[in-house]
């Protein structure tokens, strides 16, 4: 007779550890060398992260052969899928040719007015090397160009990890974070997302505000759903009162459509903060927007405003080659189509699995977002109602945090099953498939089946 010890059902965490050994091993490695063993917060994982070795479409081999279905699509950069044969050839081809001429090449000109050419409030632009590095110049024009020092943000958006932004992005939002200088925290004005009263009332009591900066379909690239009525408002409210708008697309650009969020709403805000897509998953970003704001960057006349800006890799051929293959197709408009339909349909279908397990799980997201909502409590979506909206957008509801080992084992369970997931969200891409979307359905419910053996929901 077996020992009760030998009949125990294996956890979720130890058939995850069993199942990727030489993840395990490259990990033990990786803690020797960096905090906590990874190079982003986003990929830290118990006991480990899976180590990836290849990509190709809607799919990734990790370093023991799995073949995982990509929900990540490169932290949002990927929208055509990984290793897109024509960026492939042209990042090829200018390795070929050079990487760092230390010069002016044609391929900045080419890239710059692609971009141009997709998003009619771009006049001007300048390329940096990330979004961290775009939010960073936007807010800086911004104040040298009205001569004001406050920037306003909105609760639970992220524009980046700087001093000037990172603040308020996660709850709770009144923390102080470690390290940043008293004055970032003194010229942050703070205000709740889709509260217009809230907003005409901050910019109508502080004079001293340059900018208001926002992700224009909410935190976190929609965590908190923003739409088109609050964006309208924004944009007359912030115009009448002479403070700068800044739309930080660097999800949301060339993703949502290939104007982004602004072509999609048709809303011109002053500036633009792009990266992501538009560097075709290699690293690149850019500010783009009023060609009176852009001339700062300028050299003039002595005595004028130059704001100055140096950079090493600004507008490197290989990102420059990468972005012009990928816009070029973007620009048609089909891989934004498809990349929103897949996720679209997935959220349908989820609502659906949901219902049919008894869970009170809830799926919603605008574009190619998709979010699980766990212990939810409100009304389950019409069928097939895709403006669902949980709890009516309520801020607090949405942007807490989920539990974290409901969390953690979900997405431990969801490797078990093939599926690369960050956790209870997820972007989908224009190579993702029926047959992905069936997979990433039976995976789902395998792991609510796993994660009730456990007792976690």
């Amino acid at each position: 007779m077996a020992s009760p010890v030998a009949a125990r059902p294996r956890t979720i965490a130890e058939r995850f550890e069993e199942a990727f050994p030489r993840s395990r091993e490259l990990y033990a490695r990786a803690s020797d060398l960096f905090p906590n063993g990874v190079t982003h917060d986003a990929r830290y994982l118990e006991p480990f992260p899976v180590y990836v070795d290849r990509a190709k479409g809607s799919h990734k081999w990790d370093a023991d052969g799995h073949e995982l279905i990509d929900w990540w699509s490169g932290h949002g950069s990927i929208l055509l899928g990984h290793s897109h044969p024509r960026v492939v050839e042209a990042v090829t081809e200018q390795m070929r040719r050079m990487t760092h001429p230390s010069a002016c090449h044609e391929l900045e000109v080419e890239w710059g007015e692609i971009v141009r050419r997709l998003k009619p409030s771009v006049e001007k632009l300048r390329f940096v090397n990330s979004g961290t590095e775009a939010t960073m110049m936007a807010l800086r024009l911004a104040r040298t160009f009205t001569g004001r020092p406050k920037v306003l943000k909105f609760r639970g958006h992220f524009h980046g990890w700087h001093d000037f932004l990172i603040q308020a992005a996660d709850p709770p939002y009144d923390r102080a974070l470690p390290g940043l200088g008293g004055g970032a925290l003194e010229e942050l004005v703070i205000v709740p997302p889709n509260d217009p009263e809230a907003l005409e009332r901050t910019l109508e009591r502080d004079k001293e505000i340059a900018c208001a900066i926002i992700e224009p379909t909410g935190g976190h690239f929609g965590q908190v759903p923003i739409r088109g009525e609050f964006l309208k408002s924004l944009r007359d409210t912030t115009a009448r009162h002479g403070v700068l708008l800044i739309f930080d697309e660097v999800i949301t650009g060339f993703r949502v459509a290939p104007g982004g969020a602004q072509g999609h709403y048709a809303i011109r805000p002053d500036l633009t903060t792009m990266a992501k897509v538009l560097a075709g998953g290699l690293p690149g970003g850019c500010v783009g927007g009023r060609g009176d704001i852009l001339e700062l960057l300028a050299f003039g006349p002595a005595g004028n405003r130059k704001m100055p800006h140096p950079g090493t890799f600004n507008a490197n051929p290989l990102s420059a080659s990468a972005g012009i293959a990928t816009l070029e197709i973007v620009a048609g408009g089909d891989p934004c189509r498809r990349a929103n339909d897949a996720a679209a349909r997935l959220r349908r279908r989820l609502n659906e699995l949901f219902a049919s397990e008894g869970l009170r799980w809830a799926a919603y997201g605008d574009f190619s977002d998709f979010r699980i909502l766990t212990n939810y409590t409100g009304p389950r979506p019409a069928s097939g109602d895709d403006r669902f909206l949980p709890y009516g957008g309520d801020f607090e509801r949405l942007d807490a945090k989920p539990d974290p080992k409901l969390n953690q084992m979900f997405r431990l369970a969801m490797f078990l099953y093939g599926i690369d997931l960050p956790g209870l969200r997820g972007m989908a891409n224009a190579a993702h498939t029926d047959e992905d979307l069936d997979q990433t359905i039976e995976a789902v419910r395998g792991a609510i089946g796993m994660l009730r053996e456990e007792r976690l929901c």
